[in-house]
């Protein structure tokens, strides 16, 4: 197949955060058997290096130039947000996916379609659906990889009390999400989905759509299991600690449940890894037995030299990399129902293979028992490891990903 792919998000290094690392991921699977365009926007933290880089793994790479961020400060700013905002609701499009939008990009998509030079467009994000025209569906197959859905996703933040704009976020559900979600679906032949929440939510909107549900994976690879337990009580969370969710996580645990946790256990460690760390993650560091790393050379390392891995997500949809990758890595992980959503982990009818946990008290609790246990910590580490082999490999999701584009 000659295969468009659409990600306003250079899609490299697969190591930046969710969006680059399933872009990479699958259309790494599909070049090796079919032709690959992907036309993609240039931001100022991307090298030529990792440009050359990501040529090797497409048939073809074009790359436009992502606008500069609107201006936020002063009354000139304030004006232009609200200006912005405005448009957004009249067009049914969020303001970062108009602010993304190139014409250049358009007009290339539409030469591109109208010669006939594909046989499917995927958006890689929702976000770039806009540049799929309705009437292309009369000539290509359209697929939109959306990620997780925007609407669960800032739904889920105002539940939780982890929105950065709280009154933005409520306008944005009121006037604008659902609307846009509804509107966008129906350009598709394909809406592909993480989760079967994520489903449900746009089986809400377009009842007679077609859904796959196509997981995430890991690179078994960068994420070898580990051959030691460490034991001790050294916890770790991982991910990028410039995202909203994340933030609300580690302040979670590091204010909550880490003191509760150290009346028992006055040692106990709590590492938050990964890059780009806010003054507020920082600030996290000043506290008895936390540490902030910030970027790291190898995840995999930090994660073999801990106890237990925390996922103590309140917000945010979709499965999570950051729970497939600690599972791979063979490490014991104690985990809200955000953190393990769309994963058969304590079911009755599956082994155990994560503990969960959402209140202060469950955190303490559950950790507890595998500070104390080590054969627990055994049965986690091996199961999870098989989990992650059977169903959660990224060979599985180009697989079942390529079916859906030749459908």
């Amino acid at each position: 197949m000659n295969i468009l792919m659409l990600s306003s998000t250079f899609p490299y290094p697969p190591s930046r955060g969710g969006t680059e690392i399933r872009t990479f991921n699958l259309l790494k699977y599909l070049h090796q058997r079919h032709h690959i365009t992907v036309v993609t926007q240039r931001h100022a933290g991307v090298t030529d290096t990792e440009i050359e880089e990501l040529r090797q793994w497409v048939s073809n790479l074009v790359i436009f130039p992502l606008p500069p961020e609107p201006k936020q400060g002063g009354i000139k700013g304030l004006f232009g947000k609200t200006v912005r905002f405005a448009e957004s609701v009249l067009k049914a499009t969020p303001p970062n996916v108009l602010y993304r939008y190139s014409p250049e990009i358009q007009n290339w998509v539409d030469e591109f379609v109208k010669a006939g030079k594909c046989d499917v467009i995927t958006c890689e994000h929702s976000v770039n659906e806009i540049y799929v025209r309705p009437e292309f569906r009369k000539s290509v197959k359209t697929v939109v990889d959306i990620h997780s859905s925007v609407y669960g996703w800032i739904r889920d933040h105002l539940e939780m009390g982890a929105s950065p704009n709280a009154l933005r976020d409520r306008l944005y559900l009121i006037l604008l999400l659902k609307r846009y979600e509804k509107r966008y679906s129906g350009k598709f032949d394909r809406i592909v989905v993480t989760t079967a929440d994520d489903k449900q939510q746009f089986l809400k909107l377009r009842p007679d759509a077609q859904i796959p549900v196509i997981p995430n994976g890991v690179d078994l690879e960068l994420f070898p299991d580990r051959t030691t337990d460490p034991g001790g009580h050294k916890l770790i969370f991982v991910g990028a600690m410039d995202a909203t969710h994340n933030i609300d996580a580690a302040r979670f645990f590091a204010l909550d449940v880490l003191p509760e946790l150290q009346k028992s256990y006055p040692y106990t460690t709590f590492s938050i890894v990964g890059a780009r760390p806010t003054a507020e993650v920082l600030a996290l560091g000043e506290r008895t037995g936390v540490i902030v790393t910030g970027k790291v050379p190898s995840m995999a390392d930090y994660l073999h030299a801990s106890t237990v891995c925390v996922v103590p997500l309140r917000a945010g949809y979709g499965i999570k990399n950051k729970t497939l990758e600690a599972m791979a890595a063979g490490v014991p992980v104690v985990a809200s129902d955000r953190g393990l959503e769309g994963l058969a982990v304590d079911t009755p009818d599956v082994p155990l293979r994560a503990l969960r946990a959402n209140r202060i008290e469950e955190y303490v609790s559950a950790i507890a028992r595998l500070f104390e246990d080590t054969k627990l910590r055994e049965e986690l580490s091996k199961n999870g490891r098989s989990l992650v082999e059977t169903e959660y490999t990224w060979e599985r999701a180009g697989q079942l990903y390529e079916q859906v584009l030749q459908k």
